[in-house]
């Protein structure tokens, strides 16, 4: 049976362009930029991360880059204010001033300003934390100093009444103050950031699903039940994809539409002429001679047998291959069996064959099958039927009942020769034959089952008997 998403895929990966992912090829061709890349990172959902969670990184690092600058900034700039505030009062003082004695605790961690007053001598005439031994700067205003391994910001006054103040501040605690501020400032942005990355894995994780379902729903597609893909929830930059895809549907629906009308309507004109000459042989099968020419028109009956039989196949395939209408329903395989069996006890009994039931064990339940009960009817006919060509004259055939707990099945058990296991997964081909056999057949027997068991849910399995010669088609749940 062949599946449309097949044809699909083949058709996408014809199309190519920026859509798809760039096809691996040795074929020169122009150099494009392609957002998706080749291999395992060709995904919407990988390229959405791949150049989306970088750039919220980068705005991140930028933000908290910009912080910290923009705060530095403004603690540099109060901070000043407030030494030069501080060491401008203190100069202008004419009484002596002593600053009081700091701790290194106050000075790192508080930002406590370090006073030193420089009287006419060389050294400070007093200070208010002797550890930091800063020079004197040569001209008043503000500078940066390193002195013993940690980084000073230091304000020098004009002289005064002979006397200068140098105002110290640690530059450790403008640094970290800094950071406490842009922190501040950042935090929401970092608590974002992984909310957003988060965000964005599941928005993305759900348009890749979207797009998963749009094909699973073409992959569901197949030339009994070929139908539009649905527009509503499809993104608009994927509706011209589906729309194409929909016309290539409609396509292929007409396409098999036409090709059963085909095989329906030369079924029927042949079905006319064969009929015509079967009536014409029946006519002149008693005015024949005995001996080679009365064999020479068995043998032509024969053909003539074979070739309505084949009308007959063909227009059931015809017929089964066209839309569903039936609806599904529980159908009760023991009634079903029954009105099959009957059907082809004439052809049982014209090979002398004994065609027989194994019911279900009494008390347990009567099993039933969910599907459209003409589907099912194909399925038991055609295996019955196939049993009873291929099963030599005075053999056996039984169909039985299988209860497996929840799960029933049907087994057709012949004595015919088997089908060689090389051979086995090729039966359900289309006028495929086991070379070598006897049996008058069309080889369509198998593949109509097959196709009105899929149909239902069901699946067909074939395996030769252990216990001596002879076939077990078994029908059973998918």
């Amino acid at each position: 049976m062949m599946k449309l998403h097949g044809a699909s895929n083949a058709a996408a990966t014809a199309k190519g362009g920026v859509i798809g992912c760039p096809r691996e090829s040795g074929a020169p061709r122009a150099t494009r930029f392609h957002v998706f890349p080749v291999g395992p990172m060709c995904s919407l959902r990988r390229v959405l991360l791949m150049w989306l969670v970088p750039l919220f990184l980068l705005v991140g690092a930028a933000s908290a880059a910009f912080s910290y600058w923009s705060y530095s900034l403004m603690v540099r700039e109060f901070m000043d204010s407030q030494m030069q505030q501080l060491g401008d009062s203190i100069a202008m003082q004419d009484e002596h001033t002593t600053p009081p004695v700091l701790s290194a605790e106050r000075v790192h961690k508080w930002g406590a300003y370090v006073i030193q007053v420089y009287g006419p001598g060389s050294g400070p005439a007093a200070t208010s934390w002797p550890k930091v031994a800063a020079p004197l700067q040569a001209q008043a205003g503000f500078a940066d100093l390193r002195l013993d391994g940690g980084t000073w910001r230091v304000y020098a006054t004009e002289e005064h009444s002979g006397r200068r103040v140098q105002v110290l501040q640690s530059g450790t605690f403008r640094a970290h103050l800094a950071a406490e501020r842009a922190g501040a400032a950042i935090a929401p942005v970092m608590i974002l950031l992984p909310l957003a990355i988060l965000i964005l894995w599941g928005v993305s994780g759900a348009m890749s699903r979207a797009v998963q379902d749009i094909g699973r729903q073409a992959a569901l597609q197949d030339e009994h039940t070929i139908a539009e893909l649905p527009l509503e929830r499809v993104p608009q930059e994927l509706k011209p994809l589906v729309e194409s895809f929909n016309s290539l549907l409609t396509r292929l629906r007409d396409a098999f539409a036409t090709q059963r009308r085909f095989v329906q309507d030369a079924a029927h004109e042949l079905r006319t002429p064969i009929t015509a000459v079967a009536l014409q042989l029946e006519n002149v099968r008693c005015d024949l001679p005995e001996g080679a020419c009365k064999q020479s028109f068995a043998q032509l009956e024969a053909g003539v047998s074979r070739a309505q039989r084949l009308v007959d196949q063909l227009l059931k395939l015809s017929r089964q291959e066209a839309p569903v209408l039936e609806a599904a329903g529980a159908v009760d395989l023991q009634a079903q069996l029954h009105e099959s069996m009957n059907a082809l006890i004439a052809l049982a009994d014209q090979r002398n064959i004994d065609l027989g039931l194994v019911a279900a064990v009494e008390g347990q339940p009567l099993p039933t099958f969910r599907c459209a009960p003409s589907d099912l009817r194909s399925v038991i006919d055609n295996l019955i039927e196939n049993a009873l060509r291929y099963t030599p004259e005075g053999g056996v055939v039984d169909v039985r009942i299988v209860n497996d707990g929840p799960r029933c099945a049907i087994e057709v058990v012949d004595t015919g020769p088997g089908i060689p296991p090389e051979l086995l997964p090729r039966v359900f081909d289309r006028f495929f034959r086991v070379p070598g056999s006897n049996a008058r057949g069309s080889g369509l027997g198998l593949s109509i089952a097959q196709a009105a068991a899929q149909r239902c849910g069901l699946r067909i399995t074939l395996r030769n008997r252990e216990d001596r010669s002879g076939l077990i088609a078994r029908v059973e749940p998918a």
